[in-house]
């Protein structure tokens, strides 16, 4: 995935400065983004705060560790099933 260049507390301070009464084009102007991504960044980030998103990253990256961790245990759980099989 493509690292954006911005961070989420400048997304969430263009999306505010929106919300504010300047004009989305005028803030679409100033900080050199296209409408999409300004929609796509309204979607995403409408209305969260700033340690709301950074707990959300926390939690993102919690679950692919616990993930990965299922994956591993799994795999060695079907690997033992398999050699318990044939040792009978």
């Amino acid at each position: 995935m493509r690292k954006s260049r911005f961070t989420e507390a400048q997304i969430l301070g263009v999306l505010k400065e929106a919300e504010a009464g300047v004009p989305v084009a005028e803030v679409l102007r100033k900080h050199g983004i296209s409408r999409n991504t300004y929609f796509k960044w309204k979607a995403k980030y409408g209305g969260a705060t700033l340690p709301e998103l950074r707990r959300l990253r926390e939690l993102e990256a919690e679950n692919a560790r616990l993930k990965r961790l299922y994956a591993e245990l799994a795999l060695e759980n079907a690997a033992l099933k398999d050699v318990v099989s044939r040792k009978w």
